[in-house]
């Protein structure tokens, strides 16, 4: 019998309750004895869940961090004694660090476990004995593709040509089109759109897809497909009317709404600010991906291990954490308005906040800025006492302990998405936006589409979206603003920087196909261009 193992978060093990000989595996679940009732459905939902924060989190390079480091607001930073490993990702060259020549292997590794959890599931719905509750059966298959399309989506802006899977199969399969990829996001967002439940997004458990999310990132893909390839409608299968209609009912039915403080959406802005912070679940977050304090190092993952890289160099400071120094571009301090209020809020800076950074010898490519949205919280204060914020759930190891989630889509991109869709309320989505930002210095300014993707930068930085944002403008576009050559301070040395646009051209923002993966497939995959 064919053994099928189910990777959950929690799993009672049966007790042995008979002295007759019996034959059933009672410690190992099967295709044949699992599978068969709406909770073991729900079990390998959690499942499916769980590869994705794994995915996302825990497993390879943090999408978020390598995203920044790709875009024009970070740089790779780290120690000014480590290897040039994110000097390589943010250069687009993987000369920088010859030694670094596998780049995302274990990521590519957790995201096709993700994608195998949440194939088995949607192969074994018709083994499950439903009942006549053929909502529920809607609920977790809709669940269950939107994980997938979101997986998928990451995959392929990352790397563009990957084997496409639908079902579970050990299979060597050659990579397919982008198109092809896209059409099952672009179908699984769908199913979901169309029959998750119509509620408001408070009424769903914390943490759960909502219809809302799905018609949200299906937003977002469109006008990535259509940009990036220079396409008309998403793989032939929503048009732009229809994506628009989707983000309007968003707008008009989700319940979803702007916090009134920009500071309050993450907790170490809201803490500098002296805001109460809004948490995890307030009305603004449309899909977060959910992490908690309970990593180890025996194999549980369930923390987020990538915030710690945009905490200040080996240096803690209330309420900022210890961190590994990916370091914030100076023009994006410098893109603010005085007025704008998404400046602190969003970006550490050393000077500005007369914070006695003492470690720029141990920092490479030193600006004085580091994330604020994404710092990773102190644990101490300056007495050195626990802070109860973070230690009422005994955080011992600054490295895996974090656990703030990763907000991947808030209703500001809503309102964003619909006005560059062309609703006719484009005006007054803009506006709501901007108002926020700018509270009583608040002046309206016409909406365009450069006006739009200012915004977009403004709002959204250092949030994992301006890359994307970039190359959904044409590569082209996308290089010329990143490519510069800079000064900064590296080991407190001055250094040359230089990001080449070619690179990025060449590349068409797209990373390296793991050499592992190419080796194991005997050549059926094929490396992408410039690695």
């Amino acid at each position: 019998m064919k053994n099928t193992h189910i990777y959950i978060m929690l799993l009672a093990v049966w007790a042995l309750n008979s002295c007759s000989l019996d034959t059933e595996p009672y410690t190992e679940l099967t295709e044949s004895n699992f599978y068969t009732t709406p909770d073991d459905a729900f079990t390998a939902l959690v499942g499916c869940y769980d590869g994705l924060q794994v995915a996302t989190g825990a497993s390879g390079i943090g999408l978020p961090v390598a995203t920044e480091v790709f875009s024009d607001d970070c740089f790779g930073g780290t120690g000014s004694a480590d290897a040039y490993n994110y000097a390589a990702l943010d250069e687009f060259d993987i000369s920088r660090a010859p030694s670094f020549v596998d780049l995302f292997n274990d990521n590519w590794v957790a995201y096709y476990k993700a994608i195998y959890r949440c194939n088995v599931l949607l192969q074994k719905m018709d083994q499950i004995d439903w009942g006549s509750d053929t909502a529920l059966r809607n609920t977790y298959e809709s669940e269950t593709r939107f994980i997938r399309a979101y997986i998928y989506f990451e995959m392929v802006r990352l790397w563009g040509n990957i084997p496409l899977l639908t079902e579970p199969s050990t299979d060597n399969i050659p990579q397919a089109s982008p198109e092809d990829v896209y059409k099952v996001i672009a179908e699984d967002l769908q199913f979901a759109s169309n029959n998750l439940p119509n509620s408001a997004y408070h009424t769903v458990d914390n943490g759960r897809v909502t219809k809302w999310a799905a018609k949200s990132l299906l937003g977002r893909v469109y006008l990535y497909y259509t940009g990036y390839y220079g396409a008309s409608d998403l793989a032939g299968v929503v048009t732009k009317t229809e994506a628009l209609a989707h983000l309007e009912d968003v707008i008009s039915s989700s319940g979803h709404g702007l916090v009134d403080d920009f500071a309050s959406l993450w907790p170490v802005s809201s803490a500098y600010s002296g805001v109460e912070y809004s948490g995890e679940n307030n009305k603004e977050t449309v899909f977060s991906i959910k992490y908690t304090y309970t990593s180890d190092y025996n194999g549980n993952t369930d923390g987020n291990h990538w915030l710690v890289l945009f905490g200040m160099r080996e240096f803690s400071y209330l309420p900022y954490g210890n961190g590994w120094g990916v370091t914030v571009n100076s023009k994006l301090w410098d893109a603010y308005d005085a007025n704008d209020s998404r400046q602190s809020a969003t970006i550490i800076s050393v000077d500005d906040e007369s914070i006695p950074f003492d470690k720029i010898d141990n920092q490479r490519e030193y600006t004085g800025y580091y994330n604020k949205k994404y710092a990773p919280m102190s644990m101490l204060d300056e007495d050195g006492n626990t802070v109860s914020a973070v230690n009422q759930f005994d955080v011992t190891d600054f490295q895996i302990n974090q656990f703030q989630d990763y907000v991947v889509l808030r209703y500001a991109d809503v309102l964003l998405m619909a006005a560059e869709l062309g609703s006719p309320s484009a005006q007054s989505y803009f506006d709501q936006v901007r108002q926020r930002a700018y509270q009583a210095n608040f002046v309206s300014k016409a909406v365009t589409q450069a006006n739009i993707m200012e915004e977009r930068h403004l709002e959204f930085a250092l949030e994992g979206v301006r890359f994307y944002d970039l190359l959904r403008q044409g590569v082209d576009t996308a290089a010329a603003t990143i490519a510069e050559t800079t000064t900064l301070l590296s080991g407190g040395v001055a250094e040359t920087k230089t990001i080449s646009a070619n690179n990025i051209t060449t590349t068409k923002g797209l990373q390296q196909i793991p050499n592992t993966q190419i080796t194991l497939s005997d050549g059926v995959l094929k490396q992408n261009n410039g690695w």
